[in-house]
């Protein structure tokens, strides 16, 4: 039995073009210590979990004359030494040469001719560490059928679990003739089906004739009407180069400041986004004098009864919020993003960070891949930026027995949008990832430092009024 691609991954995979690559990244970094990890150890780990994320090992089959979606099929060809790929950085190995290094891996394409998504083992990091760079494409999961490899690789104690093994084989690839047959038997029973293929073809040719034109965007996605978001400098045209920036920062920060005024931790990083948002602006000059806020699309897990039970056991939701950028008290910003979340609260269906950061494995990785589908769905409704916010467990994590210190998450960007911010929280601190557009934002680098600003700005207002009971003296933690 074969299982064809569904109608939305095919105008994700109709609307991509070279300036928007519709895939997601990680970047961890590991102290190998005495655990002997290395290549050899990652592409061992990857070959034991695999089976745990089945997509992984196939690949997509055409049906002749498009007459239905394309199916899934075994790669008969899979070559884990492809997909698993060794890198080094040169000396001194600093942060910032491996964010050039993942600027330019998030800006090659993946090959849809083979299974879609690539591993880096970075080896040459300062202080003796590693780092694993993941990439996938927004297709490959969907948080039902697969989740991201990312999540089954990490283990809870430095003695990886032992699995035994699948015995994987690839099924054998089907004959055109079987490819059609197949496809008609699909469209009889499901008409709906035929007319979604119909649909997604007309418009992946429309887009192509554009592309000489320069207007290429989502169209199977955005369709018509998109609402247009509020003017700023981070909506543009791409180009097909990114940036990456990380930012390090501590959860007790983050936790402090709402034990002093209220809200929720997610409430704390809106508003340090929104604080770093508005002082990078200001340091380019750019006028706030009639902008009061930015738009953001900040996908949310919501718990969704109606649905069968699957490996997440929730669904993401998009949520549109006004980050108020033109208030200049931090603890005013604050209040703003806490009542604009209230009413998402008061549903029922908001999901708590400690049932998210207690499922099995780090999901972190699958939960930010789905909120990137999310917000490419609805970027009709007209945003400025993404940001997506994942909490993590609260204890350490390991691969092959090396200790997982960082954890940034990689954002595609998506069409007119110049800037993506994704947040992880891990192990009693909060990553930040930011991924930007090469030509459009050259000073990306800046926002980095102006989100650690401020989230220190928000520390220093906390102490200005009595502690409760929960608060506790925190230290910002940064690397370079």
């Amino acid at each position: 039995m074969t299982e064809r691609l569904r109608p939305r991954d095919l105008a994700f995979l109709a609307a991509e073009t070279r300036a928007t690559s519709m895939h997601n990244m990680t970047v961890e970094i590991f102290d190998p210590v005495d655990s002997g990890f290395d290549y050899d150890a990652l592409a061992a780990l990857i070959s034991d979990r695999i089976a745990f994320a089945p997509r992984y090992r196939q690949r997509l089959q055409d049906v002749p004359a498009k007459l239905a979606n394309p199916i899934w099929m075994d790669d008969a060809d899979f070559d884990l030494g492809y997909h698993v790929r060794r890198s080094a950085l040169p000396r001194p190995g600093s942060m910032a040469q491996l964010r050039d290094l993942v600027g330019r891996i998030m800006s090659r394409p993946l090959d849809r001719n083979r299974p879609l998504w690539e591993t880096y083992f970075v080896e040459g990091l300062t202080g003796d560490l590693v780092a694993v760079v993941s990439k996938s494409h927004q297709i490959l999961v969907d948080g039902v059928s697969t989740v991201d490899l990312g999540q089954v690789l990490l283990d809870v104690a430095p003695d990886p679990k032992q699995m035994e093994s699948d015995g994987w084989a690839p099924r054998p690839r089907l004959k055109p003739a079987a490819l059609v047959a197949d496809a008609v038997r699909d469209s009889v029973r499901r008409p709906s089906v035929l007319a979604g293929t119909v649909r997604a073809h007309a418009e992946s040719v429309a887009r192509r004739a554009d592309d000489a034109r320069d207007r290429a965007a989502l169209a199977a996605l955005t369709l018509t009407n998109r609402t247009p978001q509020p003017e700023s400098p981070i909506n543009t045209e791409l180009s097909e180069q990114r940036r990456f920036v990380t930012v390090h920062t501590a959860l007790a920060d983050y936790r402090k400041v709402r034990d002093v005024h209220g809200g929720t931790v997610n409430d704390v990083i809106l508003a340090t986004v929104t604080g770093g948002l508005r002082a990078w602006l200001m340091s380019r000059s750019e006028s706030l004098g009639g902008r009061t806020s930015l738009r953001a699309m900040v996908p949310m897990s919501v718990i969704d009864d109606e649905l069968e039970a699957t490996s997440l056991g929730t669904q993401i939701a998009g949520h549109l919020v006004n980050l108020p950028i033109g208030e200049p008290s931090p603890v005013v910003r604050l209040h703003q993003v806490s009542y604009a979340f209230k009413a998402h609260g008061e549903t029922g269906r908001a999901v708590a960070a400690n049932r998210l950061a207690g499922i099995a494995g780090f999901a972190p990785t699958t939960f930010h891949a789905l909120g990137s589908r999310v917000a490419a769905a609805q970027v009709r409704k007209g945003f400025n930026l993404s940001v997506t916010n994942v909490p993590g467990p609260q204890f350490p994590l390991y691969a092959a027995g090396a200790k997982m210190l960082e954890t940034y998450p990689v954002h595609p960007l998506l069409p007119g949008n110049a800037l993506a911010i994704g947040v992880t929280s891990y192990d009693g601190s909060v990553f930040y990832g930011v991924t930007a557009d090469r030509d459009a934002l050259p000073d990306i680098e800046v926002l980095g430092q102006c989100i650690a600003e401020a989230i220190d700005e928000l520390v220093d207002a906390s102490e200005l009024r009595p502690r409760a009971p929960r608060g506790r003296k925190s230290a910002k933690k940064a690397r370079g």
